[in-house]
């Protein structure tokens, strides 16, 4: 069994990296793959050192499962080489997600619908992967109607220099000295704005989790979504106001969330913030309350490690079920 990971020195890439020994993945041989700038630098893997290759010399070495994180464009150009050469690609970048002949995966939600015959698998959005692990459940229980969510989304779903920028603005670094991936420094500040605004008004992140939740759970939902990057260095959290379409009782809405897979509901009074559950793999979820301006409709909050459940567990969770 050999594994690649193409984008192996970024965020996401080293995570899963983590992610695969953790789980103790099954593999004979690691191969790690990144940008020609990276070649010939060291990765670790379950204590071993790995030299970074080319993405070429990767898919010639034909591997059976990779995982990518290199961005759209790498995945555009190497996706259909891999999976040409007998490989089945797990790819974690927006590229292949809306594509309607490849399938879009969170594995406790939609994980049998998997077959021999899928060998480019899209990683949903992190933002969505979080929002629709506890709203699956409701949804097959009560209808869902509407969701209207507010995230507040961590620096590290923009990457290392997002991390830079924060860290320079911390330091007290003046606005223009230090390399910006945010239109305005991010530190002491919240910007509503993640990707970039379409004709429509709503940002690129804001549409993602719009067409991800149709694909994924059920394209009859309303969704109103508003995305903003916050001054914290990992983990996303969100806002979630769901109306249903039959009537709930809230004893049974927090039944099923403490027994629904990827979920950890916490006691009333208690709720999850991103410190922690940094280095977890559960959507952890509180504040669950009736809201009393509709009948039937309700708020939560949820928080998870984007990094983790959000790119990196989902995708190694889909090449499990891809093992099988």
């Amino acid at each position: 069994m050999k594994v690649a990971v193409i984008g192996a020195t970024g965020l996401v890439g080293t995570r899963m990296l983590e992610v695969l020994a953790q789980r103790n993945f099954p593999s004979d041989e690691v191969l790690v793959a990144a940008s020609e700038k990276s070649i010939g630098r060291k990765v670790f893997f379950k204590g071993e050192a790995l030299t970074v290759r080319s993405v070429a010399d990767v898919v010639a070495a034909r591997p059976d499962i990779a995982l990518f994180s290199a961005g759209s464009a790498a995945s555009r150009q190497w996706a259909p080489r891999f999976a040409e050469a007998g490989c089945r690609v797990v790819d974690n970048s927006s590229c292949w997600r809306m594509d309607p002949t490849k399938k879009l995966i969170v594995p406790e939600i939609n994980g049998d619908t998997l077959s021999a015959d899928d060998f480019i698998i899209a990683n949903p959005n992190c933002s969505t992967i979080q929002m629709l692990l506890p709203l699956a459940p409701l949804h097959k229980a009560f209808g869902i109607k509407r969701i209207v969510v507010s995230t507040y989304q961590s620096v590290t779903g923009t990457g290392y220099k997002a991390l830079s920028q924060l860290d320079a603005e911390r330091g007290g670094a003046a606005w223009g000295s230090y390399p910006a991936v945010y239109p305005c420094p991010i530190d002491l500040n919240v910007i509503p704005q993640i990707g970039a605004f379409g004709p429509d008004g709503n940002s690129e992140e804001e549409t993602k989790m719009v067409n991800e939740t149709h694909k994924i759970l059920d394209p009859g939902i309303s969704v109103s979504v508003t995305t903003v990057r916050v001054p914290v260095r990992g983990g996303h959290s969100e806002a979630v106001n769901l109306e249903f379409l039959n009537p709930y009782k809230l004893e049974k809405v927090r039944e099923m969330l403490s027994k629904a897979p990827g979920v950890c509901l916490l006691p009333e009074g208690k709720y999850p913030v991103p410190r922690d559950c940094e280095g977890k793999d559960a959507v952890f979820v509180g504040r669950v309350r009736r809201d009393a301006s509709l009948p039937s409709a309700l708020n939560l909050w949820c928080v998870s490690d984007n990094l983790r459940k959000g790119a990196a567990t989902n995708a190694v969770q889909i090449a499990e079920l891809l093992l099988k």
